[in-house]
């Protein structure tokens, strides 16, 4: 008899009592991207509300306790089903585990959702940068599929910067959804802008996206104006450093971070900064 492998000694369990407060909810689909990153749907509970780019914590029974962590939701708030992209980390507390679940295995997910990459947070305006690095750019997923993202902004740039060609991948599958989905093609139509970079490969867009703002290659090769805080709004989702450097890109240019509670230029999530 084969001994199991990895992924067969794992099983994602509900635990026998579902605590207060939560969901435990059946995974749809997995797929692997790389061997740093992969997405996975699981059903989405009927009372479950959330704003597009939103945040909740997710989790998995280890032994007999569970482990949570943020993880943007990846899916509009229009889905029936809830997405999420993660990165594999070896010897990550949840993702260790996380990255063996297959389809009918049971994540936790606590039942309120929380963030700052909300529509919401900002002021009205033309342009919508949304900055991302790795799978920061999971919010954005969410934000570029709904509806009142091109109600709201004339032009949408989602910028996504990763070590590997591979790893821009998730962004590509997106931009092809939109293409072919059935309302939001026509919705969307030529508003949304894709800005793939890489930083280890030789690419037609190369370098991280703070050099290529500083430098206005960025500008040049989408054929806008450089930032201007009348027209012009960011979200930010990504690693610490990327975070600082675009945040203090956008304050030279003048634009005013905000919060749910007090709309203004950009904003960023600051969520997942270890």
């Amino acid at each position: 008899m084969n001994a199991p492998t990895k992924t067969e000694e794992f099983a994602a369990k509900a635990p026998a009592a579902i605590p207060d407060g939560v969901y435990a909810e059946t995974v749809l689909s997995v797929e692997h991207y790389t061997d740093r990153l992969f997405r996975f749907r699981m059903t989405r509970p009927a009372g479950f509300r959330f704003r597009s780019g939103e945040f909740a914590m997710i989790g998995l029974m280890v032994g007999d306790k569970p482990i949570y962590r943020a993880y943007s939701i990846a899916s509009p708030s229009w889905d029936e089903e809830l997405e999420f992209f993660s990165i594999k980390v070896p010897d990550g507390p949840l993702t260790s585990h996380l990255q063996k679940i297959q389809p009918g295995d049971t994540v936790l997910m606590r039942k309120k959702p929380t963030g700052t990459l909300v529509l919401d947070a900002l002021t009205p305006g033309k342009r919508l940068y949304m900055f991302s690095t790795g799978t920061g750019i999971a919010p954005f997923a969410s934000l570029i599929r709904d509806p009142e993202t091109y109600e709201k902004f004339e032009e949408v740039i989602l910028t996504h910067t990763c070590r590997d060609v591979a790893e821009l991948k998730y962004g590509f599958d997106l931009m092809e959804e939109i293409r072919n989905h059935e309302f939001l093609a026509e919705l969307v139509g030529d508003k949304l802008k894709h800005y793939p970079t890489v930083t280890r490969e030789a690419y037609p867009f190369q370098g991280r996206i703070t050099d290529l703002m500083e430098s206005g290659k960025l500008y040049t090769d989408l054929g806008v104006p450089p930032l201007d805080p009348a027209a012009d709004r960011g979200m930010i989702c990504g690693s610490t450093a990327m975070l600082k450097d675009t945040k203090d890109l956008l304050e030279k240019a003048g634009l005013t971070e905000g919060a749910n509670n007090k709309p203004a230029e950009f904003v960023i999530e600051r969520a997942f900064v270890g």
